[in-house]
């Protein structure tokens, strides 16, 4: 399978890279995804393993190298390799919050005898391929992109992710937020009777509470409760299907209400990053679902925000409609690392 991930500068077919292929990988608790980037922007022979086939990593890495396939497209020599991880990656060592595997990144490399193997946390990938998006993206509501000025990432999935990207010289500065667990903040009296009833449960009540797929059947839990009608104790998988097939009026309240709370988080986070380049919405949940979170009151409440009305107006929104956003993102890093290498020899 042979994907253009994102749009090259130049008109004319991508020239392979120096260096030969790529291997770009990113890493989840269940799945990991493997391709060969052949040139810049062209990205091919994505497969999916399961993790739990694989005894480690460097198992399942090995297997996607011998590929028939991958050893023709590479002529058996991969030299560079990026792997995007959902985990903290601090220092050379990373063990696996979801998964056993754990490994020492240095160790990998040599391993799997590549020059240049870099490691990164895949919302952290994620906030790098924004500025390389090109039309795998749609925008909710007004705005236009100032250039050079940050852009805020938000990803509501398991949990909810925050970074933003800061314009660094020729390239970007991924920053490494907590900011999902900010300190929830009502915006009218509905919301307040739901913060009170998950108060209930929990002593402190953060952003990401509301705002993930937990957060979700929160939200059904707490509008049954105020309403007075039975909790089926719905998951959210369930929650989003019956409100999307306008089966159920408890379960369409909480996917607005959802949207709604994203808005104020992501307009929270437009203010705090002076993010004039955008704020993008990625994660597993509202791309799945699609016109409905277009049509929700999600750009009204992004753009809520009193004095800073027409400050907001002006910063768009958009969400991620990539496929594999994280192979931009991992892209894009090996890239600024292979770069940063040369120059530093060339200094030499």
């Amino acid at each position: 399978m042979t994907e253009q991930l994102y749009s090259t500068p130049s008109v004319s077919t991508p020239t392979a890279f120096a260096g030969g292929p790529r291997l770009l990988a990113d890493i989840g608790g269940t799945n990991a995804r493997f391709a060969l980037e052949l040139a810049p922007g062209q990205v091919d022979l994505v497969e999916v393993l399961a993790c739990a086939s694989y005894a480690t990593l460097a198992d399942a890495l090995r297997a996607y190298l011998a590929l028939p396939q991958v050893r023709e497209a590479s002529g058996g020599q991969i030299r560079h390799g990026a792997l995007a991880i959902a985990n903290p990656v601090i220092g050379d060592m990373v063990r696996m919050t979801n998964h056993h595997w754990e490994f020492s990144i240095e160790a990998l490399r040599r391993d799997i005898g590549f020059d240049v193997l870099v490691v990164a946390n895949d919302f952290t990938a994620l906030a790098r391929a924004l500025p390389h998006l090109g039309d795998q993206k749609r925008q909710i509501g007004g705005g236009k992109v100032c250039p050079g000025t940050p852009l805020g990432l938000l990803g509501a999935g398991t949990g909810l992710g925050v970074s933003g990207l800061i314009p660094s010289g020729a390239s970007w500065t991924a920053l490494l937020s907590e900011g999902g667990h900010v300190t929830f903040s009502p915006s009218n009296d509905l919301e307040v009777q739901i913060l009170q009833f998950a108060w209930k449960r929990y002593e402190h009540v953060s952003a990401e509470r509301f705002l993930s797929g937990s957060g979700i059947e929160l939200l059904y839990s707490a509008i049954a409760h105020i309403q007075g009608v039975p909790d089926e104790g719905l998951d959210a998988a369930s929650i989003s299907r019956r409100a999307l097939a306008g089966e159920c009026p408890v379960c369409d309240q909480a996917i607005n209400v959802f949207c709604c709370m994203l808005g104020t988080v992501a307009g929270n986070l437009a203010i705090t990053l002076g993010a004039q380049g955008g704020v993008y919405i990625g994660g597993g949940i509202v791309p799945r679902l699609g016109e409905r979170f277009d049509r929700s009151n999600f750009r009204a409440r992004f753009e809520r925000k009193g004095r800073f009305v027409s400050y907001l107006a002006q910063v768009p929104t958009f969400v991620i409609t990539a496929q594999y956003p994280a192979f931009i993102g991992v892209s894009a890093i090996l890239a600024d690392k292979l770069a940063g290498a040369s120059a530093a020899t060339l200094a030499g």
